[in-house]
């Protein structure tokens, strides 16, 4: 290759990585769009910086909204601390019965509504595919461990349904129905919402394995089966399931240890001898 071809190649590289000077060159390489997040060709990556700020601001406004204390707000209007009565846990469950019915349904549908925003934010600032998971479980985080609260919070059942109602807008919603029928329906059983997990998600891997990469119509509205993303939701699906059965141990070993201390305890309400 002459010396002018050499100095002409060298300048139209010049131009190109300036022209690209937006992204993370890892190397040098014709891309193609993954999950608006990587790019790929013949093994090479290159890393979009504005989606990357993007991923990050989703993830960060996720776990804000999932820090709303709705419960505990709404409780404390009704002059009740949610964090000590009943379970402890601020959710719809334990508001329901120590404050009243319609708070509880507020806070179910706040609940929901942090994860479907979370989701939904993280669609407008760019993010999609199975990568929008990621703000899904930094809103169930934010319910988990809130700013607000001092780090206390509930299991994020509400939070991680409302999430999956903005991920599959059919699909969620059916599976979100067949988890609440199965919490509602087996109330004498012992960890029904936990069961509801189960189903639920069951009924959504159930129906993006079957259709995946296949579009369903329903009221005009378009979905895709993304077995990806629902894997992504199984896996939160499951730190949910394991967070929530560590509560209700804990819960359980603190009731067991106070019934404890009352039986060993002298009683002194019989008569005294004189």
């Amino acid at each position: 290759m002459s010396q002018h071809n050499l100095t002409s190649f060298g300048v139209g590289k010049i131009a190109h990585i300036r022209e690209k000077f937006g992204r993370l060159a890892v190397a040098p390489c014709k891309t193609h769009r993954y999950n608006g997040l990587w790019s790929t060709d013949g093994g090479h990556y290159s890393l979009s910086g504005s989606l990357l700020l993007a991923m990050l601001m989703a993830v960060v406004i996720g776990y804000l909204l999932g820090s709303l204390p709705i419960a505990a707000l709404l409780s404390r209007r009704a002059g009740v601390d949610i964090f000590e009565v009943g379970t402890g846990l601020p959710g719809a469950s334990n508001v329901m019965r120590n404050v009243g019915r319609v708070p509880a349904a507020l806070v179910l549908l706040g609940d929901m509504a942090k994860g479907a925003l979370a989701v939904v934010i993280a669609k407008y600032l760019g993010v999609e595919g199975s990568l929008l998971v990621l703000p899904a479980g930094a809103a169930v985080l934010g319910h988990w461990r809130s700013i607000f609260s001092r780090f206390r919070g509930g299991d994020g059942l509400a939070t991680l349904g409302g999430a999956i109602v903005a991920l599959f807008p059919i699909f969620g919603v059916i599976a979100v129905v067949v988890a609440m029928a199965v919490s509602l329906g087996g109330q004498k059983l012992p960890y029904t919402s936990l069961l509801g997990i189960v189903f639920g998600y069951a009924t959504l891997a159930v129906l993006n394995m079957a259709l995946d990469g296949q579009s369903v119509v329903v009221m005009g509205v378009v979905e895709e089966g993304d077995r990806a993303t629902a894997l992504g939701v199984g896996g939160i699906s499951a730190l949910v399931l394991a967070h929530a059965l560590n509560g209700h141990r804990r819960r359980r070993s603190t009731v067991d240890a106070e019934s404890l201390e009352e039986m060993r305890a002298p009683d002194n309400t019989g008569p005294r001898s004189t």
